[in-house]
């Protein structure tokens, strides 16, 4: 039986989904520390993201000296306009500041499509489209390719706050086709949990999130 952990996550201010769907897919007793990092009301761009990144690097401050075991940084949209290699920069100056493994749900949502063999995935978001261009070309620099897509679109963070896991099971079903390998479902506001298995049943492939990528990722990292 594995052990419960101790964990930070780094997410917008706005987020109020992350901190508990992530321990729910995390050993039973896991403790989630969360720092929120300060923005405006206005959806993240490229003009914003080295102010974010500013904050996010000050708030991370705090955790030096913590008895966390590791960091997920959940910040998708964030990821996504700085691309794959501004992520893996981002990931390296977090975990050299506080000195301990950093997950990003951006490489997690590579690796975990990746481990399940997925070449052409269906796609979910509910971003604007500068962040969906930017999240197709973080995902083919991965080598995977999006076969089928709808966004929901939130014109702003509170729209984003109100999207239901209804809305997002009623727009995988629009989106999953029979071209299509394996389902993602990008940003760590969505409500996934509890609609994941049995999409995955419905479809008969494999159904992924951030978050639970996430959770994924923080398990192989930490040998669990």
């Amino acid at each position: 039986m594995n052990n419960p952990l101790h964990i930070a996550l780094m997410v917008p201010i706005n987020n109020t989904t992350m901190a508990t769907e992530l321990v729910g897919w995390l050993p039973s007793g896991t403790d989630c520390q969360t720092l929120k990092i300060p923005r405006g009301q206005g959806l993240l761009t490229r003009e914003t993201i080295p102010a974010y990144k500013a904050q996010a690097l000050a708030l991370a401050q705090t955790l030096v000296g913590q008895p966390i075991q590791a960091l997920a940084y959940g910040c998708t949209a964030a990821s996504f306009l700085s691309g794959a290699q501004g992520d893996a920069e981002l990931c390296a100056e977090l975990t050299q500041l506080i000195g301990k493994p950093v997950v990003t749900t951006a490489s997690a949502m590579v690796k975990a499509l990746q481990a399940q063999g997925a070449q052409r995935i269906g796609l979910v978001t509910p971003y604007h489209d500068e962040v969906n261009d930017q999240l197709k070309r973080f995902l083919a620099d991965g080598g995977i390719d999006v076969a089928s897509f709808d966004s929901l679109r939130a014109p702003n963070v509170d729209a984003l706050g109100r999207i239901t896991s209804t809305e997002v099971a009623q727009m995988a079903r629009q989106v999953m086709t029979d071209g299509c390998d394996a389902m993602f479902i990008a940003c760590s506001q969505l409500p996934t949990f509890d609609i994941l298995q049995g999409l995955s049943a419905e479809f008969g492939r494999p159904v992924l999130s951030s978050i639970q990528a996430t959770a994924q990722q923080l398990r192989a990292t930490l040998h669990l």
